[in-house]
């Protein structure tokens, strides 16, 4: 016996509210870009990385077991950057111009405040690159320690800046 399915009804969407990835009928899809003039788009993300003192203190000696975790973490987001439509289903490969990876530590927190800055000139933006390399760079940085923490908490991963492209400039909290 066959299925009856619902039809699937879209309602007018207010400009810049609609669903890019999603058609009239409601199927997922890749945005065609074609048509848009290539630009310099940048896109800044931020993440931390919620540790003990302890562990934090191992970090910043430079004494952790598999070694230099900053350093490591930060190849990790450059690398995790450029994969990013490898592992974001509708992104459009970038041939990204810059790729930089800060990591403050933070005894405050205590912990590692991840950044990522991502530039390209291309004709579509970079926020998802930006937010993989902050996400990567902090899973890395847990990889690093969870031998003598298991406890560690990655949180606020989140875009500061955009800049470039039809939507212009975008700043957190502004």
């Amino acid at each position: 016996m066959a299925r009856k399915t619902k039809a699937r009804t879209t309602k007018a969407e207010p400009p810049g509210t609609a669903l890019t990835h999603i058609d009239a009928k409601g199927d997922a899809r890749m945005v065609d870009v074609s048509a848009k003039p290539a630009t310099e788009r940048t896109a800044v993300a931020e993440g931390r990385v919620l540790m003990s003192k302890a562990t934090l203190a191992l970090i910043e000696s430079g004494q952790a077991k598999k070694g230099d975790v900053l350093a490591t973490a930060r190849i990790a987001g450059i690398m995790a950057a450029k994969r990013t439509s490898e592992l974001i289903p509708l992104c459009h490969p970038l041939a990204l111009t810059k790729v930089t990876i800060d990591i403050a530590t933070d005894r405050k927190l205590p912990g590692c405040i991840v950044r990522a800055s991502v530039k390209v000139t291309g004709p579509t933006g970079v926020e998802m690159e930006a937010l993989t390399a902050v996400s990567v760079a902090c899973l890395t940085i847990y990889d690093m320690i969870k031998a003598v923490e298991r406890g560690v908490r990655i949180e606020g991963i989140h875009l500061i800046e955009k800049i470039g492209g039809k939507s212009g400039h975008y700043r957190a909290g502004a």
